[in-house]
């Protein structure tokens, strides 16, 4: 299946990840995954995107409850960033966002590791 964003959404993927790149050139890597979180958070205010931390999505099965995900950050209501700082993404990293944009019905996330010298960020599309 060949799943494609529209280019307004491109564009704000490419912002977030220009701001990435921002945040791991100037803090480097080493630090915990909360310092990267909360300087992207800050990066991209900054650049003036609406974003949210740490926001909840609640799976629902017939009606129950069934527990909540919990996205890093969510920017303008389009774009879920789960942030890493691991020696390197695996397919359970892809697998984590991709269960967050099932639950919000969001259709692109962002994968970002600041955890290796240089950034590595993957597209994630539902």
């Amino acid at each position: 299946m060949n799943i494609q964003i529209d280019r307004s959404c491109e564009k704000l993927t490419e912002g977030v990840i220009g701001a990435a790149f921002e945040v791991a050139n100037i803090l480097g890597h080493g630090f915990l995954e909360a310092v990267y979180r909360k300087a992207l958070l800050h990066e991209l205010v900054l650049h003036g995107f609406s974003t949210q931390q740490e926001v909840p999505f609640q799976i629902s099965y017939k009606g129950a409850a069934m527990g909540c995900y919990v996205a890093d950050l969510v920017v303008e209501n389009r774009v879920i960033i789960e942030l890493k700082a691991v020696e390197g993404l695996n397919g359970h990293h892809v697998g984590q966002l991709l269960n967050y944009l099932k639950a919000s019905k969001t259709e692109v996330g962002l994968l970002l590791n600041f955890g290796k010298p240089r950034l590595e960020f993957k597209r994630v599309l539902r």
